[in-house]
Protein backbone atom coordinates (compact mmCIF):
# COMPACT_ATOMS: atom_id res chain seq x y z
CA UNK A 1 0.00 0.00 0.00
CA UNK A 2 1.09 3.63 -0.80
CA UNK A 3 1.70 6.53 1.59
CA UNK A 4 -0.98 8.02 0.12
CA UNK A 5 -2.91 4.59 0.45
CA UNK A 6 -2.66 4.69 4.04
CA UNK A 7 -5.20 7.91 4.66
CA UNK A 8 -8.92 9.06 3.09
CA UNK A 9 -8.63 7.47 -0.59
CA UNK A 10 -12.07 8.45 -0.98
CA UNK A 11 -14.38 11.52 0.12
CA UNK A 12 -11.04 13.72 0.71
CA UNK A 13 -12.72 17.37 2.13
CA UNK A 14 -16.81 15.73 1.81
CA UNK A 15 -17.54 15.98 5.66
CA UNK A 16 -19.31 12.63 7.04
CA UNK A 17 -23.28 13.32 7.74
CA UNK A 18 -24.76 13.00 11.26
CA UNK A 19 -25.69 9.09 12.13
CA UNK A 20 -23.54 7.80 8.80
CA UNK A 21 -22.32 4.28 9.65
CA UNK A 22 -18.44 3.57 9.97
CA UNK A 23 -16.37 0.98 11.72
CA UNK A 24 -12.61 0.58 13.66
CA UNK A 25 -10.87 -2.95 12.73
CA UNK A 26 -7.81 -3.47 14.53
CA UNK A 27 -5.38 -6.14 12.85
CA UNK A 28 -6.06 -9.13 15.67
CA UNK A 29 -9.65 -8.79 13.99
CA UNK A 30 -11.49 -7.20 17.11
CA UNK A 31 -13.92 -4.36 15.75
CA UNK A 32 -15.56 -1.27 16.88
CA UNK A 33 -18.50 -0.09 15.54
CA UNK A 34 -19.60 3.60 15.48
CA UNK A 35 -20.58 7.08 13.08
CA UNK A 36 -18.34 8.53 10.88
CA UNK A 37 -16.76 12.05 11.70
CA UNK A 38 -14.42 14.10 9.91
CA UNK A 39 -13.78 12.73 5.90
CA UNK A 40 -15.58 10.55 4.51
CA UNK A 41 -13.29 7.44 3.50
CA UNK A 42 -11.14 4.62 4.47
CA UNK A 43 -7.29 5.20 6.42
CA UNK A 44 -5.09 3.00 7.43
CA UNK A 45 -2.42 3.57 10.35
CA UNK A 46 -0.89 2.41 14.03
CA UNK A 47 -3.54 2.50 16.34
CA UNK A 48 -2.33 4.68 19.82
CA UNK A 49 -3.98 6.00 22.42
CA UNK A 50 -2.96 9.88 24.02
CA UNK A 51 -4.27 10.07 27.46
CA UNK A 52 -4.33 14.07 27.26
CA UNK A 53 -7.32 15.84 28.16
CA UNK A 54 -6.87 19.04 26.33
CA UNK A 55 -4.56 20.20 23.77
CA UNK A 56 -5.58 17.83 20.77
CA UNK A 57 -5.51 20.88 18.13
CA UNK A 58 -1.44 20.26 19.01
CA UNK A 59 -2.11 16.24 18.53
CA UNK A 60 -3.58 16.09 15.40
CA UNK A 61 -0.86 18.15 13.93
CA UNK A 62 2.43 17.34 15.83
CA UNK A 63 4.05 15.10 13.06
CA UNK A 64 5.28 12.88 14.99
CA UNK A 65 1.39 11.40 14.83
CA UNK A 66 1.90 10.84 10.61
CA UNK A 67 0.79 7.69 10.27
CA UNK A 68 -1.15 7.05 13.26
CA UNK A 69 -4.68 6.54 14.29
CA UNK A 70 -5.50 8.41 17.51
CA UNK A 71 -7.38 7.29 19.57
CA UNK A 72 -8.19 10.31 22.32
CA UNK A 73 -9.03 8.65 26.33
CA UNK A 74 -10.60 11.77 26.95
CA UNK A 75 -14.40 10.89 26.59
CA UNK A 76 -14.68 14.76 25.17
CA UNK A 77 -12.98 16.44 21.94
CA UNK A 78 -13.46 18.89 20.41
CA UNK A 79 -15.07 21.55 22.91
CA UNK A 80 -13.01 24.39 22.28
CA UNK A 81 -13.25 24.24 18.80
CA UNK A 82 -9.97 25.05 15.96
CA UNK A 83 -8.20 28.02 15.42
CA UNK A 84 -5.04 29.00 13.71
CA UNK A 85 -2.63 29.45 15.94
CA UNK A 86 -2.41 26.00 17.75
CA UNK A 87 -1.34 24.53 15.00
CA UNK A 88 1.82 22.70 15.37
CA UNK A 89 2.68 22.52 11.50
CA UNK A 90 1.69 23.23 8.37
CA UNK A 91 -1.22 20.58 8.43
CA UNK A 92 -2.93 17.58 10.24
CA UNK A 93 -0.75 15.09 10.53
CA UNK A 94 -2.65 11.92 12.17
CA UNK A 95 -3.99 9.00 9.43
CA UNK A 96 -7.22 8.75 11.52
CA UNK A 97 -8.57 10.20 14.40
CA UNK A 98 -11.18 7.82 17.50
CA UNK A 99 -13.16 9.67 19.79
CA UNK A 100 -16.05 8.71 21.96
CA UNK A 101 -18.03 11.65 21.83
CA UNK A 102 -17.58 14.79 19.54
CA UNK A 103 -18.66 18.61 21.03
CA UNK A 104 -21.75 19.32 19.96
CA UNK A 105 -20.24 23.05 20.07
CA UNK A 106 -17.11 24.80 19.98
CA UNK A 107 -17.09 27.04 22.66
CA UNK A 108 -14.15 29.37 23.30
CA UNK A 109 -13.04 32.92 22.48
CA UNK A 110 -10.16 31.90 20.47
CA UNK A 111 -12.38 29.04 18.46
CA UNK A 112 -12.43 29.82 14.41
CA UNK A 113 -13.90 26.39 13.37
CA UNK A 114 -15.30 23.06 14.53
CA UNK A 115 -13.30 19.81 14.63
CA UNK A 116 -15.43 17.83 12.42
CA UNK A 117 -15.25 20.87 9.98
CA UNK A 118 -12.04 20.94 10.21
CA UNK A 119 -10.65 17.00 9.70
CA UNK A 120 -13.02 16.73 6.88
CA UNK A 121 -11.03 19.86 5.19
CA UNK A 122 -7.86 17.93 5.70
CA UNK A 123 -9.36 14.82 4.35
CA UNK A 124 -8.96 13.31 7.76
CA UNK A 125 -11.10 9.78 8.48
CA UNK A 126 -12.68 9.75 12.02
CA UNK A 127 -14.95 7.42 13.56
CA UNK A 128 -16.86 8.73 16.87
CA UNK A 129 -19.43 6.90 18.91
CA UNK A 130 -16.78 4.10 20.13
CA UNK A 131 -16.22 2.94 23.31
CA UNK A 132 -12.58 4.00 23.74
CA UNK A 133 -12.17 2.93 27.14
CA UNK A 134 -12.53 -0.20 26.13
CA UNK A 135 -10.27 0.47 22.74
CA UNK A 136 -7.58 1.55 24.99
CA UNK A 137 -7.83 -1.22 27.08
CA UNK A 138 -7.23 -3.46 24.78
CA UNK A 139 -4.22 -1.76 23.39
CA UNK A 140 -2.87 -1.88 26.42
CA UNK A 141 -3.14 -5.90 26.81
CA UNK A 142 -2.36 -6.59 23.48
CA UNK A 143 0.02 -3.65 22.16
CA UNK A 144 0.10 -0.86 19.48
CA UNK A 145 -1.50 -2.60 16.23
CA UNK A 146 -2.64 -1.47 12.59
CA UNK A 147 -6.16 -1.18 12.29
CA UNK A 148 -8.45 0.99 9.33
CA UNK A 149 -11.89 3.20 9.84
CA UNK A 150 -13.98 3.26 6.76
CA UNK A 151 -17.46 4.79 6.50
CA UNK A 152 -17.52 3.29 3.00
CA UNK A 153 -18.15 -0.33 3.49
CA UNK A 154 -19.58 -2.08 7.36
CA UNK A 155 -18.02 -4.97 6.60
CA UNK A 156 -15.47 -5.47 8.95
CA UNK A 157 -13.90 -8.60 7.07
CA UNK A 158 -13.60 -6.86 3.90
CA UNK A 159 -11.36 -4.07 6.31
CA UNK A 160 -9.27 -6.49 8.19
CA UNK A 161 -7.88 -7.79 4.65
CA UNK A 162 -7.04 -4.35 3.60
CA UNK A 163 -5.48 -3.99 7.05
CA UNK A 164 -3.03 -6.79 6.75
CA UNK A 165 -1.88 -5.39 3.65
CA UNK A 166 -0.93 -2.20 5.36
CA UNK A 167 2.49 -1.18 6.21
CA UNK A 168 3.80 -1.44 10.04
CA UNK A 169 5.46 1.15 12.19
CA UNK A 170 8.42 -0.76 12.79
CA UNK A 171 10.81 -0.26 9.95
CA UNK A 172 9.05 2.63 8.85
CA UNK A 173 11.37 5.69 8.08
CA UNK A 174 9.17 8.50 8.14
CA UNK A 175 10.45 11.53 8.58
CA UNK A 176 11.86 12.64 5.64
CA UNK A 177 8.35 12.18 4.60
CA UNK A 178 7.25 15.18 7.60
CA UNK A 179 10.56 17.10 7.63
CA UNK A 180 10.85 20.86 5.64
CA UNK A 181 11.88 20.66 2.16
CA UNK A 182 14.03 24.05 2.31
CA UNK A 183 15.90 25.36 5.06
CA UNK A 184 14.52 28.27 7.34
CA UNK A 185 15.27 30.57 9.98
CA UNK A 186 13.89 31.42 13.16
CA UNK A 187 14.89 34.85 14.34
CA UNK A 188 15.32 35.32 18.01
CA UNK A 189 11.99 36.64 19.77
CA UNK A 190 13.62 40.37 21.03
CA UNK A 191 15.83 40.34 18.15
CA UNK A 192 19.15 40.28 19.72
CA UNK A 193 21.08 36.98 18.72
CA UNK A 194 23.08 34.99 22.25
CA UNK A 195 23.40 31.78 19.95
CA UNK A 196 22.87 30.27 16.66
CA UNK A 197 21.48 27.03 16.46
CA UNK A 198 21.09 24.11 13.68
CA UNK A 199 18.41 22.46 14.37
CA UNK A 200 17.57 18.80 12.56
CA UNK A 201 14.03 18.67 11.19
CA UNK A 202 13.08 15.08 12.20
CA UNK A 203 9.46 15.91 13.10
CA UNK A 204 10.34 19.35 14.38
CA UNK A 205 6.86 21.22 15.92
CA UNK A 206 6.28 24.78 15.72
CA UNK A 207 6.61 25.72 19.78
CA UNK A 208 10.50 24.34 19.73
CA UNK A 209 12.14 26.79 17.62
CA UNK A 210 10.14 29.45 19.38
CA UNK A 211 10.72 28.51 22.46
CA UNK A 212 14.66 28.90 22.03
CA UNK A 213 14.00 32.22 19.75
CA UNK A 214 12.46 33.38 22.81
CA UNK A 215 15.91 32.60 24.68
CA UNK A 216 18.35 34.67 21.98
CA UNK A 217 18.95 31.67 20.01
CA UNK A 218 18.51 32.04 16.04
CA UNK A 219 17.45 29.01 15.21
CA UNK A 220 18.34 27.60 11.57
CA UNK A 221 15.90 24.43 10.47
CA UNK A 222 17.11 21.84 8.02
CA UNK A 223 16.04 19.08 5.91
CA UNK A 224 16.08 15.59 8.24
CA UNK A 225 18.99 14.46 5.42
CA UNK A 226 20.71 17.01 6.07
CA UNK A 227 24.79 16.02 6.84
CA UNK A 228 26.82 16.97 9.70
CA UNK A 229 28.90 19.03 7.48
CA UNK A 230 25.64 20.72 6.53
CA UNK A 231 24.60 21.32 9.85
CA UNK A 232 28.43 22.35 10.57
CA UNK A 233 28.83 24.76 7.92
CA UNK A 234 25.95 27.15 9.71
CA UNK A 235 28.82 27.56 12.46
CA UNK A 236 26.24 26.80 14.99
CA UNK A 237 26.45 27.25 18.77
CA UNK A 238 25.17 24.33 19.22
CA UNK A 239 22.63 21.41 17.20
CA UNK A 240 19.14 20.89 17.90
CA UNK A 241 17.81 16.60 17.12
CA UNK A 242 14.10 17.60 17.00
CA UNK A 243 11.21 15.23 17.33
CA UNK A 244 9.54 13.07 14.79
CA UNK A 245 7.53 9.60 13.49
CA UNK A 246 9.04 6.00 12.52
CA UNK A 247 11.63 3.83 13.77
CA UNK A 248 15.11 5.31 14.95
CA UNK A 249 16.49 1.65 13.49
CA UNK A 250 15.95 3.18 10.10
CA UNK A 251 17.14 6.65 10.17
CA UNK A 252 20.75 6.10 9.44
CA UNK A 253 21.50 9.04 8.01
CA UNK A 254 19.98 11.53 11.18
CA UNK A 255 22.35 8.94 13.42
CA UNK A 256 25.63 9.70 11.29
CA UNK A 257 24.39 13.41 11.48
CA UNK A 258 24.67 13.23 14.69
CA UNK A 259 27.72 11.25 15.46
CA UNK A 260 29.49 14.14 12.81
CA UNK A 261 28.13 16.42 15.41
CA UNK A 262 29.35 14.81 18.53
CA UNK A 263 33.12 14.03 16.56
CA UNK A 264 33.00 17.75 16.35
CA UNK A 265 32.20 18.71 20.10
CA UNK A 266 29.70 21.28 19.00
CA UNK A 267 27.36 20.97 21.69
CA UNK A 268 23.98 18.69 20.98
CA UNK A 269 20.42 18.47 22.39
CA UNK A 270 17.84 15.93 21.18
CA UNK A 271 14.48 15.41 22.25
CA UNK A 272 12.40 12.39 21.34
CA UNK A 273 13.23 10.78 17.96
CA UNK A 274 16.28 12.94 18.26
CA UNK A 275 17.10 11.39 21.80
CA UNK A 276 16.40 7.81 20.06
CA UNK A 277 18.77 8.96 17.41
CA UNK A 278 22.05 10.16 19.87
CA UNK A 279 21.14 7.33 21.60
CA UNK A 280 22.05 5.25 18.19
CA UNK A 281 25.00 7.60 17.74
CA UNK A 282 26.41 6.42 21.27
CA UNK A 283 25.96 2.26 20.07
CA UNK A 284 22.82 1.97 22.25
CA UNK A 285 20.01 0.40 20.56
CA UNK A 286 16.31 1.15 20.26
CA UNK A 287 13.08 -0.57 20.64
CA UNK A 288 9.75 -0.81 19.73
CA UNK A 289 7.37 -0.32 23.33
CA UNK A 290 4.64 -2.47 23.95
CA UNK A 291 2.38 0.36 23.54
CA UNK A 292 4.08 3.79 24.19
CA UNK A 293 3.80 6.95 25.89
CA UNK A 294 1.54 9.48 24.68
CA UNK A 295 -0.70 12.69 26.70
CA UNK A 296 0.76 15.62 29.03
CA UNK A 297 0.59 13.93 31.83
CA UNK A 298 3.65 11.32 32.41
CA UNK A 299 5.85 11.76 35.54
CA UNK A 300 9.70 11.22 34.95
CA UNK A 301 12.19 11.41 37.44
CA UNK A 302 15.90 13.13 37.11
CA UNK A 303 18.30 10.71 38.47
CA UNK A 304 20.59 13.29 39.16
CA UNK A 305 18.29 15.78 41.22
CA UNK A 306 14.93 13.73 42.61
CA UNK A 307 13.34 16.30 40.95
CA UNK A 308 9.52 14.39 39.30
CA UNK A 309 8.64 16.54 36.40
CA UNK A 310 5.01 16.00 35.00
CA UNK A 311 5.60 16.07 31.03
CA UNK A 312 4.43 15.82 27.35
CA UNK A 313 5.31 12.71 25.17
CA UNK A 314 4.43 11.28 21.79
CA UNK A 315 6.69 7.97 21.28
CA UNK A 316 6.89 4.32 20.72
CA UNK A 317 10.02 3.56 20.55
CA UNK A 318 12.76 3.64 23.58
CA UNK A 319 16.36 3.36 23.95
CA UNK A 320 18.01 0.44 25.20
CA UNK A 321 20.77 1.62 27.93
CA UNK A 322 21.46 0.64 31.86
CA UNK A 323 18.90 2.00 33.87
CA UNK A 324 21.05 1.51 37.40
CA UNK A 325 22.49 5.11 36.77
CA UNK A 326 25.57 3.91 35.90
CA UNK A 327 27.95 5.56 33.10
CA UNK A 328 28.54 3.50 29.91
CA UNK A 329 31.77 3.58 27.83
CA UNK A 330 30.91 4.65 24.52
CA UNK A 331 33.31 5.72 21.59
CA UNK A 332 32.73 9.03 22.52
CA UNK A 333 33.54 8.46 26.66
CA UNK A 334 31.13 7.85 29.32
CA UNK A 335 27.26 8.84 28.90
CA UNK A 336 24.54 7.75 32.12
CA UNK A 337 20.61 7.53 32.02
CA UNK A 338 19.46 10.61 33.67
CA UNK A 339 15.84 10.37 33.40
CA UNK A 340 13.32 7.63 33.97
CA UNK A 341 9.54 7.11 33.28
CA UNK A 342 8.26 6.28 36.63
CA UNK A 343 4.90 4.46 34.59
CA UNK A 344 7.07 1.72 33.20
CA UNK A 345 10.84 2.83 34.29
CA UNK A 346 11.23 3.19 30.23
CA UNK A 347 14.77 5.54 30.07
CA UNK A 348 13.82 8.92 29.53
CA UNK A 349 17.24 10.99 28.94
CA UNK A 350 20.69 10.15 28.36
CA UNK A 351 23.45 12.43 29.15
CA UNK A 352 27.20 12.43 28.03
CA UNK A 353 29.56 13.22 30.47
CA UNK A 354 32.50 13.74 28.41
CA UNK A 355 31.25 15.48 25.44
CA UNK A 356 28.86 18.54 25.67
CA UNK A 357 25.34 16.29 24.91
CA UNK A 358 22.60 15.52 26.36
CA UNK A 359 18.96 14.46 25.44
CA UNK A 360 15.44 13.54 26.83
CA UNK A 361 12.57 11.67 25.39
CA UNK A 362 9.96 14.11 25.86
CA UNK A 363 9.04 17.97 24.78
CA UNK A 364 10.06 20.76 26.69
CA UNK A 365 8.54 22.55 24.01
CA UNK A 366 5.35 21.24 25.41
CA UNK A 367 2.33 22.81 23.62
CA UNK A 368 -0.44 22.45 24.96
CA UNK A 369 1.63 21.77 28.34
CA UNK A 370 2.95 20.80 31.08
CA UNK A 371 5.97 23.62 31.16
CA UNK A 372 7.43 21.56 34.37
CA UNK A 373 10.46 20.69 31.73
CA UNK A 374 10.74 23.70 29.71
CA UNK A 375 14.06 24.88 31.44
CA UNK A 376 15.84 22.03 29.27
CA UNK A 377 16.26 24.87 26.94
CA UNK A 378 17.89 27.29 29.38
CA UNK A 379 20.02 23.98 30.03
CA UNK A 380 21.00 24.01 26.44
CA UNK A 381 21.79 27.45 26.52
CA UNK A 382 23.88 27.02 29.60
CA UNK A 383 25.91 24.05 27.97
CA UNK A 384 26.64 26.54 24.76
CA UNK A 385 27.46 29.23 26.99
CA UNK A 386 29.72 26.90 28.79
CA UNK A 387 31.60 25.44 26.13
CA UNK A 388 32.60 28.79 25.12
CA UNK A 389 29.95 29.15 22.11
CA UNK A 390 27.85 32.30 22.00
CA UNK A 391 27.37 35.85 20.35
CA UNK A 392 27.60 36.73 16.56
Amino acid sequence: MTEQGTRAQVGAGVQARPGQPAVLVLEDGRAFAGEAFGAVGETFGEAVFSTGMTGYQETLTDPSYHRQVVVMTAPHIGNTGVNDRDYESERIHVAGYVVREPSRIASNWRSQRDLGGELAEAGVVGISGVDTRALTRHLRERGAMRCGISSLDASAAALLEKVLASPEMLGADLAPAVSTQAPYVVAPRDGERRFRVAALDLGIKRNTPLSMAARGCEVHVLPATATADELLAIEPDGVFFSNGPGDPATADYAVAAATGVLRAGVPLFGICFGNQVLGRALGFGTYKLTYGHRGINQPVKDLATGQIAVTSHNHGFAVDAPRDGSSVDTPFGRVAVSHLALNDDVVEGIACLDVPAFSVQYHPEAAAGPHDASSLFDRFCELMASAGKGGV
